[in-house]
């Protein structure tokens, strides 16, 4: 099986179409369908369902998708590796929840691309669960997650510590009699995030649970809510301390047990640690200790 096959069977299908793939490969359309049908011919399968529209993956295309893109990655890893003398240089593509990278990589990422200058630097936010899934396809070289993280293909390093509290609007003073009220709602970030769950982990204990959801993109957009009354919603109390001494939000403070929670650094532990990323967690845990 030619790799030059595979890597042209995927642009196809993720571009859905020979003639896109044709042009994205710089290429004619006839070399891509040459590819395609000679990559066929030696599964005995069909891959693609062709029609005018375009190319839809068969069940066995869908099958072998998984394998293709993961030996691209693979080979685009070897090329790297090949390349990587030991000095900091490259593209170095890294994971971060929202409020990781608003409350602690700011100084650090400046702070790196100042030391680095061959390294271009790109940072990636997203939920816990979309960052472990970008680790474990490789397309991040590692990220910023809420812990705990158990999976076989992940190493973790705990990074930052943050102490979690309930943010309502200003005046609240019982949280207890706010739990009770019959039209309370939970301004979240969409499903995937941890401090989403850990908010209904911590009101399920209290015996509340299927409460109206709002959910919102941007951590500013979930404060703003907050301050308005909307709902409720669970933060690193860091985070919110401008907005706090405002007057904005009241914040609530969380027994130890429920409110430290530790962020984690995760890589795939059979993927090439680069220079680039080395000197990076070095960098991070400099900066963590000053």
């Amino acid at each position: 099986m030619d790799t030059r096959d595979l890597a042209t069977f995927a642009t196809v299908a993720r571009l859905g179409g020979m003639g896109r793939a044709a042009r994205a490969l710089n290429t004619v359309q006839s070399n891509v369908t040459q590819r395609v049908r000679r990559l066929e011919e030696q599964l005995g399968v069909a891959l693609f369902e062709r029609s005018r529209a375009g190319a839809r993956l068969t069940a066995a295309g869908e099958r072998l998708m998984p394998y293709a893109a993961r030996l691209d990655a693979l080979l685009a890893e070897a090329s790297r590796a090949a390349r990587d003398d030991g000095a900091p240089s490259g593209t170095l593509v890294v994971g971060s929840l929202e409020t990781t990278a608003a409350l602690r990589l700011s100084p650090l990422l400046a702070s790196y691309a100042a030391a680095h200058p061959h390294v271009d630097l790109v940072l990636c936010t997203g939920t816990t669960a979309e960052l472990i899934e970008q680790v474990l396809a490789r397309e991040v070289e590692g990220a910023f997650v809420c812990g705990p993280i158990t999976h076989a293909d992940l190493v973790t390093a705990p990074v930052f510590e943050e102490e979690l509290a309930l943010l309502t609007a200003p005046g609240t003073r019982d949280v207890s009699d706010l739990l009770l009220q019959p039209d309370l709602r939970l301004i979240i970030l969409r499903a995937g995030c941890s401090y989403r769950q850990r908010l209904e982990e911590l009101l399920a204990r209290r015996g509340i649970v299927g409460l109206r959801r709002l959910e919102f993109g941007t951590l500013e957009a979930i404060l703003g809510a907050v301050a308005a009354g909307l709902g409720i919603t669970l933060m690193p109390r860091a985070l919110v301390g401008p907005v706090w001494r405002g007057g904005k939000i009241a914040v609530h403070r969380l027994p130890r047990t429920e409110a430290h929670v530790q962020t984690l650094f995760v890589r795939r532990h059979d993927m090439l640690c680069s220079s680039a990323l080395l000197a990076f967690q070095k960098h991070v845990r400099a900066g963590k200790s000053r």
